[in-house]
């Protein structure tokens, strides 16, 4: 296992005073490991885990080579070009069974989507396209081609061929596939446990009364939407005071019970000693000033805990600014990512859609920005981003009325309105 300083000699130009927002990753993606241990669970439980092995489909699917849609089964051959079709009808084939007859020539059967092709038939031709004639049909000329309308055996899944690959994160449809190949269980990484809690003495649990410099603790409420919607066990150990003591007992807590642990506020200059020193007596720990807005402080490290059966000796910190909107941008820019990670999950960067910005945006080269933003469509089908409100890294307000933020590039600098920008969509994310 590297230590934090040999972590550090990795990146090139490192300096955690001024560190861009692309070293943070990379340093996260150094220090993270993912997590062991499997177990097995039922389809029901399995969304938003992590596969922990390749499924191999045991079946072909479809099974049989079957109808796509309500129409009569023919022969492609006897489709000529320019010419219409003239069938006579010799029975009906029903989804679930196949259908015994012996079809001749000149003849079709009706079929249902799902249905198995009758022997000899590779065409359907859909129920409104044709025409009924007594008791034949019609099928106007080159209203179908050769082939058309009709699923193959194995077109989705070959039997002995790779379903889905281990490390992917099983979202619904990936229910329905494992559902579709007749398993009722699957193999997935065990839950990742994330401890977190917030730090200062100016902060305010819910049903305490105001008082003067004081403020509630938001932070433990989103963290806890965050981490939920990640599908990880969340923790939640509440509030610890600027003391020394209570720093060490939550910190030591939290380590002993996750194998990550969040904690907002103490991180940055102007704060109170002791959170740091903390972090620092009980492990190896990082402070950054990161070249970002919002969020520009931030910790990261392992904080140890007594040795247990079959677990690392250490947990890992994330340190989080203590502004409501900072904790936010850092957990989507840097702590998620790095959480999927550890919970098995393949990498996948995140996919910023391109949006035309309706208005002008400062913005200073040698940062990264994540701005709040409201994405809509326009009539003629483009997206368009407009700034959410208040920008400022306590106004919760203009995060709750985004659906996006706008991420501006270290090296950019003002955005012309009409330009277009990166924008990372939270649905899905938060």
């Amino acid at each position: 296992m590297k230590t934090i300083d040999q972590i550090a000699a990795e990146l090139p130009g490192y300096d955690p005073r001024a560190l861009p927002a692309s070293a943070v990753s990379a340093f996260l993606d150094r220090l993270v490991t993912p997590v062991t241990g499997v177990e097995r669970v039922g389809l029901f439980d399995a969304l938003d885990r992590v596969l922990a092995d390749d499924v191999v489909s045991p079946i072909n699917v479809p099974p049989h080579d079957n109808s796509a849609m309500d129409g009569f089964a023919l022969r492609g051959a006897d489709l000529l070009p320019g010419q219409p079709l003239r069938l006579t009808v010799a029975g009906v084939a029903l989804a679930g069974s196949a259908w015994r007859g012996h079809v001749a020539a000149g003849q079709c059967v009706k079929i249902m989507t799902g249905a198995v092709m009758p022997a000899g038939l590779d065409t359907v031709a859909p129920q409104e396209l044709v025409h009924a004639d007594g008791g034949a049909i019609i099928v106007p000329a080159d209203a179908v081609r050769p082939g058309d309308n009709r699923r193959q055996l194995g077109e989705d899944l070959r039997a002995g061929q790779p379903a889905l690959l281990k490390g992917e994160l099983l979202r619904p449809a990936a229910l329905g596939l494992l559902a579709s190949l007749g398993l009722a269980d699957v193999p997935v990484a065990r839950r990742l446990r994330v401890a977190f809690f917030s730090t200062g003495d100016e902060i305010l649990s819910l049903g305490q009364p105001p008082r003067e410099g004081a403020v509630y603790d938001s932070n433990r409420y989103t963290l806890f939407g965050l981490l939920t919607r990640l599908g990880v066990q969340a923790i939640d150990l509440g509030w610890a005071p600027d003391e020394p003591a209570a720093l060490r007992a939550a910190l030591t807590r939290a380590a002993a019970q996750a194998d990550a642990i969040i904690t907002s506020g103490g991180v940055g200059m102007g704060e109170a000693d002791h959170t740091k020193a903390m972090m620092r007596e009980l492990g190896e720990v990082a402070f950054w000033h990161i070249a970002m807005r919002p969020g520009r402080p931030m910790a990261a490290g392992r904080i140890a805990r007594a040795p247990g059966a079959g677990e690392p000796p250490h947990a890992i910190l994330f340190g989080l600014p203590g502004n409501p909107v900072a904790v936010m941008v850092t957990f989507l820019a840097f702590v998620r990512p790095a959480l999927l990670r550890m919970m098995g999950a393949r990498p996948a960067p995140p996919v910023l859609l391109r949006a035309a910005c309706e208005t002008a945006l400062r913005k200073k080269p040698g940062r990264t920005e994540y701005q709040r933003g409201i994405v809509t469509q326009r009539p003629d089908g483009r997206l368009s981003v407009r700034a959410a409100g208040n920008q400022g890294s306590g106004v919760l307000s203009s995060m709750a009325r985004a659906n996006g933020l706008i991420v501006l590039d270290h090296e950019q600098g003002n955005v012309a309105a009409g330009s277009e920008v990166g924008v990372m969509m939270f649905e899905g994310v938060i």
